[in-house]
């Protein structure tokens, strides 16, 4: 009884210790709030209500974008176009996990002994690339130089060592929260229908899309898309593979007759260009770059990172909202027109027929080079253009929801070429003015690389904020 009784009075007391639950009132279960960090180099667009697209014809040109009031939620977005230093930081850790993963293995003259001293997320502690510099814990064997130097080859006609970048291929994975979420993709066949007076046949196959992607024997991706039925949760996991060192061959590809060959050679690799936007990235490399800058992100992030929402291509819907800034303006500027009355240029584009060099520029320029819009974004309009996640269709926002607009698909390589059109915005320092407008829409396909196209990231952003009325 007296043991009863003990317990008994510390029900009690731990009851009344809190007076929001006394007398029995519902006062909801509250847990820690979680204020999300502002991600570096990013800017929260707060959410709001835009009238997308173009009222009217444009006179000069005979075109029109598709016009609908539309509104969505608040997304961090990059304040600048990607740079080549920053697509090299990609570049750079997978060609890092590549050797990591060769040091343990066999077939390329590792040692699967041989540990990497890691910190608690799994990352290494220490360099370990450089095996002509003493690695502090241990040295690597001859047959582990041999693992360490497989990722490069010798340049047949300079004879000099380079990385191999046909073996740069990132493999990650996507779950379609989505279509795991539609009723007629669940497993219990009793969920599908909710109407009563219909009767849920138990045996119905449901058919679902998965994509995956392998390496064959012989180095090559291997991506397909596989029909089947639905058998559980890991249906709606898509795999993929991608090979990610941009096209160089771009700039040669895209002009011909032209003797842009130092642009092939050095955009890309010379120092110089580091902080110039990333070009020559088709669509699917974007979204494996958003995808690893997830993944970066969350193994420093500990418990908090179930809060986080993944880096992702901007919407059509969101890349014109954000870009129009707080006034829906035309172009990112609030002035008439391209330039002051002093030809000082807003922005990065051909001013006139053949004459590129106008505002400054011959080809792309130093992100930031120009002032930001009024959500503190730069070169919304010229320099290059830009990646979003959105189908092209020339009825465009017509015919998606008006809230968070969007019609995403990742086409099969055995589907028609016209169904991997992916809406691009911006314009680039190649287009005349017409096209750097922020209603101005264009396309290319999603495995296609050019040198006037590069991206940047977005967010979703977890929590409340003002809303933006335009």
């Amino acid at each position: 009884m007296f043991t009863t009784a003990i317990i008994a009075l510390l029900l009690t007391s731990c009851a009344g210790s809190d007076a929001s639950m006394a007398g029995g009132e519902l006062t909801g279960a509250n847990s820690r709030s979680f204020s999300e960090p502002a991600p570096f180099g990013m800017v929260l667009i707060q959410r709001g209500s835009l009238k997308l697209g173009e009222e009217e014809t444009d006179s000069l040109w005979g075109s029109s974008a598709p016009f609908r009031e539309i509104s969505v939620e608040s997304f961090w977005m990059d304040d600048t176009e990607i740079t080549n230093a920053e697509y090299k930081q990609f570049i750079n850790w997978v060609r890092d996990s590549i050797i990591r993963e060769r040091l343990a293995d066999p077939a390329y003259g590792g040692d699967e002994t041989y540990k990497i001293e890691e910190d608690k997320n799994g990352e290494p502690i220490k360099p370990y690339l450089n095996w002509k510099k003493a690695i502090p814990w241990r040295k690597p064997t001859e047959d582990q130089k041999v693992a360490l130097e497989s990722i490069f080859k010798i340049n047949p006609i300079t004879g000099k060592k380079e990385l191999d970048v046909e073996q740069l291929n990132y493999r990650y994975e996507i779950y379609d929260y989505a279509q795991a979420a539609l009723r007629k993709n669940q497993l219990d066949p009793t969920k599908r229908v909710r109407n009563t007076d219909t009767k849920v046949n138990a045996d119905e196959v449901i058919m679902i899309s998965k994509d995956t992607a392998y390496i064959d024997e012989e180095g090559n991706i291997i991506r397909e898309t596989i029909n089947r039925p639905l058998t559980g949760p890991y249906d709606f996991l898509n795999t993929y593979i991608i090979n990610i060192f941009p096209d160089t061959t771009c700039w040669i590809n895209d002009f011909t007759n032209a003797n842009n060959e130092m642009y092939m050679q050095l955009y890309f690799n010379h120092p110089n260009y580091n902080d110039y936007p990333v070009v020559g990235v088709s669509w699917e490399q974007a979204n494996a770059f958003c995808a690893w800058r997830t993944d970066f992100l969350l193994r420093g992030l500990g418990p908090q990172a179930k809060y986080v929402q993944r880096y992702r291509l901007p919407t059509e819907a969101e890349w014109e909202f954000a870009a129009r800034g707080k006034d829906g303006s035309l172009f990112p500027w609030l002035e008439d027109g391209t330039h002051s009355d002093e030809s000082c240029y807003y922005a990065n584009f051909k001013p006139e027929k053949g004459n590129y060099t106008k505002d400054g520029s011959l080809i792309t320029t130093k992100v930031g080079s120009y002032n930001a819009n009024s959500n503190g974004l730069f070169d919304m309009a010229g320099n290059v253009a830009e990646w979003t996640s959105t189908v092209y269709t020339e009825a465009g926002v017509l015919q998606m929801s008006d809230i968070n607009p969007e019609l995403f698909y990742n086409a099969a390589p055995e589907d028609p070429y016209y169904m991997k059109k992916k809406t691009v915005r911006g314009g680039s320092w190649k287009d005349p003015e017409r096209f750097i407008q922020s209603v101005s829409r264009g396309y290319e396909y999603q495995n296609e690389s050019r040198s006037y196209i590069g991206f940047r990231c977005v967010r979703s952003y977890v929590g409340t904020n003002k809303t933006s009325k335009r």
